[in-house]
């Protein structure tokens, strides 16, 4: 079998596997820790609510984007046009999966750009990838296949320590990045893939220029987990399976000392309650991956269904509006200001 084929099988592998319930991570995000101050007299009107903001030079209805989920195979192919459709429609992000096997196999995504012309698209490739021989020119391939607004650069040591066929040398990244950020004609987005970013990493990303951090914390789809059931000796991890930092961890603690900084939020945001939170603690926008394309493919994983995720999304963006309104916020600035608190544990 091929190493293009084995690449392929375990993105597909990916895509059923993340539904599972093996997938979520058994420590939460920490957003029911999270309490907003209710206003009883919120003094607007709730269909008012605007929740718009400017988001990689694009103006967008909702501080949301679609997160990564995945590429490079013809399941993947589907569902990324779906869903690059959907963020159109809805007026909203949409961040594309790692685009190496895609790449490499020859395959363009240039048509999601024609799907959503509108919208910012962020692309996708792995902080070890870049850190390897022809690495930027990688980097810079996928910016210009999708003609993207900014790339996502994932750092996942711990998902290639478990992953059967992952890659284990991690030197060099930060240099390959900072690199990256000067060579590169769009904005640079670091982002993890569910054991969270701290605050000194934050702090060493911010310093080498990049635009963003997306804290990607503990508490949602748990990639670890989803590695480790695909492995014969899935038991020398279980002391790491909720390795990391929970997502409202992660956000107060970079934006209490970098409030200047952009934040983005993912990882375990389950609903427009909690993504509301994240931009109260401090994120600019907010990720969410596993609630759409658990609505996309259901459980059962089959073909597309549009019409349920669209239905996901905009009940998404009623939530977050709910959120505004029982804060008495009229829109997303005055929301920041709102009066709330972490409770003990958070």
């Amino acid at each position: 079998m091929s190493e293009q084929t084995n690449s392929s099988d375990r993105k597909d592998a990916h895509i059923a596997l993340a539904l599972e319930p093996l997938a979520m991570a058994a420590i939460d995000a920490g957003f029911d820790n999270v309490r907003l101050d209710h206003c009883a007299i919120p003094e607007c009107r709730l269909e008012d609510i605007d929740l718009g903001i400017e988001l990689l030079d694009h103006n967008i209805s909702a501080p949301l984007f679609i997160g990564a989920m995945t590429g490079g195979t013809a399941r993947a192919t589907s569902i990324n046009r779906a869903l690059a459709e959907l963020a159109e429609t809805h007026g909203i992000g949409l961040a594309v999966g790692s685009q190496r096997a895609s790449l490499e196999a020859g395959s363009s995504q240039a048509d999601l750009r024609a799907l959503a012309p509108s919208i910012p698209l962020i692309g996708n490739l792995g902080g070890i990838q870049l850190a390897q021989a022809g690495g930027l020119d990688l980097a810079r391939r996928a910016v210009d296949d999708l003609r993207a607004d900014a790339i996502a650069i994932h750092l996942n040591p711990l998902q290639e320590a478990v992953q059967p066929e992952g890659e284990r040398d991690w030197r060099h990244v930060l240099a390959a990045i900072e690199q990256a950020v000067v060579a590169l004609p769009c904005r640079v987005i670091i982002k993890e893939v569910g054991a969270g970013i701290g605050v000194a990493v934050a702090r060493r990303l911010f310093d080498v220029g990049v635009w963003a951090v997306d804290v990607a914390g503990l508490g949602g789809t748990n990639w670890t987990r989803i590695e480790a059931a695909r492995r014969e000796d899935p038991s020398l991890f279980v002391p790491f399976l909720d390795w990391g930092t929970p997502t409202v961890t992660c956000l107060h603690e970079i934006s209490t000392v970098m409030p200047e900084k952009t934040l983005l939020a993912s990882g375990g945001v389950r609903n427009g309650l909690d993504a509301a939170k994240a931009i109260w603690l401090g994120a600019t926008a907010v990720s969410l991956a596993r609630p759409v394309l658990k609505a996309l493919v259901g459980l059962e994983n089959g073909p597309p269904d549009r019409v349920a995720a669209s239905r996901t999304l905009a009940d998404l963006k009623a939530q977050m509006a709910l959120a505004l309104f029982l804060t008495g916020a009229p829109d997303i600035p005055h929301f920041r200001e709102v009066g709330g608190r972490i409770a003990e544990g958070g």
